[in-house]
């Protein structure tokens, strides 16, 4: 009768909004891990050209300060570039940095 129609409705509602939920829960995973791997690589390239930068200034200029070590490896992609392309021209450790 209506009763069991109304119960049929109401338990495929309840499994298509629980199926819902699962594939929404799977979706944020997956995109958790995108993010993950993808801030993971964007470390990894900062960490890589921070060693780098750092290598090149104490071949160029010598034992470094921590000052200069700390703002190297704290420092994001788009300064870390821009020191590097400076070292080449830069007459000393400062003005590798203004």
């Amino acid at each position: 009768g209506l009763r069991s129609q109304a119960s049929m409705v109401e338990n495929t509602w309840k499994a298509g909004k629980l199926e819902g939920r699962e594939e929404g829960i799977e979706e944020g995973r997956q995109e958790g891990r995108q993010e993950g791997r993808q801030e993971g690589r964007q470390e990894g390239r900062q960490e890589g050209k921070a060693e780098t930068l750092l290598q090149l200034l104490h071949v160029r200029f010598g034992p470094l300060p921590e000052t200069i070590q700390g703002k190297v490896t704290s420092a994001n992609l788009e300064e870390l570039t821009a020191w590097i392309d400076k070292i080449f021209t830069a007459d000393s450790l400062q003005a590798v940095f203004h």
